[in-house]
């Protein structure tokens, strides 16, 4: 099959190596249906997934930047369905994107690879975090792992951060980062959806910046229960990590920012990964149509986070 210039199409039992291409997008396909696809390359200072997508294929994430939505908010350009980025690392920005002679980015080394892992796809990427003079302060792999069960999507997503280049890389303490993604308008609080953590508490005023095993956000789309959660894994530093949970839509893994969260008052959560170690944090995002109350959600952390 031919090789479009922007798009790499691939069957469902193949394992395919994405063409090298200046502008990348590779589909991620379960039981015959494209569930997502990761996004790289020249156009993007950060990869990211997108869209996010329940079983059924409703995507419930913002389309801008990707795709215009007329009506729909437009702020923060860098936030794109799923991704992972800091606002300071060794003083340089890879959250926020304001001009390429301002951003530091995530630069791919090659291809991302698309495989099957007992059967389900895996997207797998090696890059190296750039700043504006394209010095290399370190490398980063990410790992997509997408599974359907029943009217659950699961998405397991490993980043592993080397301190490769002979100097530790610092995170400076800063709400600004994470593991994050941006819901459509639907799931915005004053619209009616519903922000809740694994403590019980509810509402951006109250879960913003509060460590959690597990933060949701859910709305009723179509008269059905609908939504994302995030789960931190116990392996991660600092875990149970805080949260950006915003009402927005926006919601972040953030563990390097305890005196942001708490404006101040709290220590310093910089953190400081020495020359030639390594950084790793593991999540599950869990896409959900269909009831899903905080019984459930625990139950499937609680299975997820013993492995």
């Amino acid at each position: 099959m031919p090789i479009d210039r922007r798009h790499f199409l691939l069957s469902t039992s193949a394992a395919l190596l994405a063409a090298a291409e200046p502008l990348g997008r590779i589909p991620v396909v379960i039981n015959g249906k494209e569930a997502a696809a990761f996004y790289f390359g020249d156009e993007w200072d950060k990869p990211f997934v997108y869209p996010i997508r329940t079983v059924s294929g409703k995507a419930i994430s913002r389309g801008y930047p990707v795709e215009k939505i007329a009506g729909e908010q437009t702020d923060h350009i860098w936030h794109r369905g799923l991704w992972y980025g800091h606002g300071i690392v060794n003083g340089q920005d890879f959250w926020r994107e304001q001009g390429r002679d301002k951003t530091s980015r995530l630069v791919m080394k090659g291809a991302p690879s698309l495989r099957k892992l007992r059967g389900r796809p895996v997207v797998s990427a090696d890059m190296s975090m750039q700043t504006p003079t394209r010095k290399s302060l370190g490398s980063m792999r990410q790992e997509w792992m997408f599974e359907d069960r029943g009217s659950l999507r699961f998405i397991d997503v490993t980043i592993a951060i080397d301190a490769n280049q002979g100097e530790p890389l610092v995170f400076g303490d800063t709400d600004d980062g994470g593991f994050a993604f941006r819901l459509n308008d639907s799931f915005r609080q004053d619209r009616g959806a519903k922000l809740r953590n694994s403590s019980g508490l509810e509402t951006t005023e109250n879960i913003w910046g509060k460590p959690a095993h597990w933060v949701d956000y859910s709305a009723i789309l179509d008269g059905v229960p609908t939504g994302v959660a995030i789960f931190d894994h116990p392996s991660n530093l600092r875990y149970p990590t805080a949260w950006h949970a915003r009402g927005y839509s926006l919601c972040a893994a953030n563990p390097f920012a305890t005196k942001s969260f708490s404006k101040g008052k709290g220590p310093d959560g910089s953190y400081t990964l020495p020359a030639g170690k390594q950084l790793r944090l593991r999540y599950r995002v869990v896409i959900h149509e269909g009831p899903f109350e905080p019984q459930m959600i625990e139950k499937r952390h609680r299975e997820w986070a013993s492995r």
